[in-house]
């Protein structure tokens, strides 16, 4: 009951969608309606054709050569309107398809980063194309024999009755068996093409995986092993693709077999019927090409049936995405910061990923405007989280934050984010130009003011013996940049950029000594005035910081500069000392 009312409920929004090209719809529905009646028209034209056909001798040509102009002239309207009707259902197709790729596509730049980190990039990458294109072959299919089958056996009954209603009967009694067997096959696709396109997401996005770490696959030997998750992914995919094509496969057979029989009754009721004076030759020949062309549209109709079945749960899929919770939103009374002062406090901060796992319980911090607050601990201890708690990319689950004395849930999030900067330990580099990466937060930067933050973060020399300089090309990876090359490029960006607070996490932890301490100097220039949070293991790196926050468990346990803390013995001396033990 719930996987039906789930297809309903797709079916519903697919609707919807086509909301937007209801004049490309209506004008396909009546082009289908001038193609059946044009086709079913034909058969009538012949049946006359053959009753002017009495005997030897006895054949009026005359009338002959107007059958056959009018067979001639109904066959080429007939095909005209079929290729409209083709073109305008691609259109719709396209038009449907584009707008749902959109929709998932806007979503997904409102998804909170909760849902990202929760869900592979494959497996959403594969709803947003593989999944897609299916939706979209399902949709053409349905258009394009859905209508034209509906036409076809209601007109070719709507003829048949004209015509004889005895034989008509005959067709209408063994109509069900076609019915049932369709519905029985159906009912049994949907699921399967379901399991399908949910096992093919999870085989992208393993592939996707594999091949953004083969280094590291390869590095530690792990080849066997990811071969066994592909081999195991990919033999559900085969058994639910098996049963999927198994039943579907059961379409055309049964219909075509429940076809022929409706097929030999009609002609055996027909013969009959013609025996004893109640229709001429001519019309039984009509009725046996209707007999066909009834039959026809039930296999084109069961085909399409299970296409959509397949459609339909890949789009399903798409509507997931789509409907996922979006980030919740700035409040109707949010203010933009223009330029904040540099004053922030974390009040009574807990914060957890998972409800039933504490991390960050009662934190209390207080920044004053221009501080540089260094932010060390071991692993896990809630460095990066706290990081993303000021940027809000996760909001806090009780106490608040203050930026310049105001609460950031009353701020915008642009704004608040725009008086950050950011350079993390792991490098976006987006595909375009250098000049495009590293203008990323101020695209109405001059050239001077380019290559200044080039040559500060000392990227201006590696820049120019590229092929093209700053108009080089690069990939989203990084292309033949290596990654401290590519570490440079995003702590120009923010050098660039200048915002009052700046965020470095791991910020030269690709980059060569030599280089570092140049990078250093310039950071420290670039901090003076502006509040920096610096989160570094090399606690070498941060002794010149104003206040070192010492993190465990998600509390601060310790704070002050680096001597004070160095003289109190504590978790910090043994965290710095521990890093030059012999």
């Amino acid at each position: 009951m719930k996987e039906k009312a789930s297809s309903s409920k797709t079916l519903k929004r697919v609707i919807q969608n086509l909301e937007g090209q209801k004049h490309l719809v209506v004008l396909s529905f009546l082009l289908a309606l001038v193609s059946v009646a044009g086709t079913l028209f034909v058969p009538i034209l012949v049946g006359r054709a053959i009753d002017e056909i009495v005997g030897p001798g006895q054949v009026d040509f005359g009338a002959l050569g107007m059958n056959g102009v009018q067979i001639a002239v109904t066959a080429g309207v007939v095909a005209l309107s079929q290729w409209l009707m083709n073109i305008i259902n691609n259109k719709i197709t396209f038009c449907v398809t584009r707008e749902v790729r959109q929709q998932a596509f806007s979503h997904l730049q409102t998804l909170p980063l909760s849902y990202l980190d929760a869900h592979p990039s494959g497996e959403i990458v594969s709803r947003m194309i593989s999944d897609t294109e299916q939706f979209a072959d399902g949709l053409l299919l349905g258009f394009t024999q859905l209508f034209t089958g509906v036409l076809t056996i209601a007109g070719t009954l709507g003829f048949m009755l004209s015509l004889d209603w005895r034989i008509t009967l005959v067709v209408v009694i063994l109509t069900p068996l076609s019915l049932f067997a369709a519905k029985f096959i159906a009912t049994r696709t949907y699921d399967m093409f379901r399991m399908q396109s949910k096992t093919l997401g999870e085989q992208t996005a393993l592939v996707g995986e594999m091949l953004d770490g083969e280094r590291v696959v390869q590095a530690f030997s792990r080849e066997g092993r990811a071969v066994e998750a592909f081999d195991e992914i990919n033999g559900r995919l085969q058994k639910y693709t098996l049963r999927a094509t198994f039943f579907s496969s059961l379409t055309n057979p049964v219909t075509r077999f429940v076809n022929s029989i409706v097929y030999a009754c009609v002609a055996l009721t027909g013969a009959l019927v013609a025996v004893a004076g109640g229709i001429t030759v001519g019309g039984l020949s009509v009725f046996l090409s209707y007999a066909n062309q009834y039959a026809k549209p039930f296999n084109d109709i069961s085909g399409v049936v299970t296409e959509l079945q397949n459609a339909m749960a890949c789009a399903g899929r798409v509507f997931e995405l789509i409907d996922e919770p979006s980030e919740t939103a700035d409040a109707e009374s949010a203010v933009t910061l223009e330029h904040a002062d540099g004053r922030v406090e974390l009040k009574n901060v807990s914060f957890r990923y998972v409800a039933d796992r504490p991390l960050i319980e009662d934190l209390n911090v207080s920044v004053r405007p221009g501080e540089r607050v260094a932010i060390v601990g071991p692993t896990g201890c809630g460095k990066t989280t706290l990081i993303n708690l000021l940027m809000r990319f996760y909001d806090v689950n009780g106490g608040e934050i203050r930026v310049s004395g105001e609460r950031i849930t009353d701020l915008t999030r642009r704004s608040l984010r725009q008086n950050f900067g950011m350079v993390l330990q792991d490098t976006w580099i987006k595909t375009g130009t250098v000049r495009e990466n590293i203008t990323l937060g101020k695209p109405d930067a001059t050239e001077d003011e380019i290559v200044a933050a080039a040559k500060a973060c000392h990227a201006d020399g590696f820049i120019r013996r590229l092929p093209e300089g700053y108009d080089t090309v690069i990939t989203d990876g990084g292309g033949l940049l290596s990654q401290g090359q590519r570490q440079l490029l995003c702590i120009a960006r923010v050098m660039l950029a200048l915002p009052p607070m700046l965020i470095l996490d791991e910020a030269t932890s690709s980059i060569d000594t030599r280089t570092e301490l140049k990078i250093q100097h310039a950071f420290s220039q670039m901090m003076t005035g502006r509040t920096s949070f610096i989160v570094a293991h090399r606690l070498s790196t941060i002794r010149e910081a104003d206040v070192i926050l010492v993190m465990k468990d998600g509390h601060v346990i310790e704070q002050g500069k680096h001597e004070e803390l160095l003289a109190q013995n504590g978790f910090y001396a043994k965290l710095y000392n521990s890093q030059f033990e012999q």
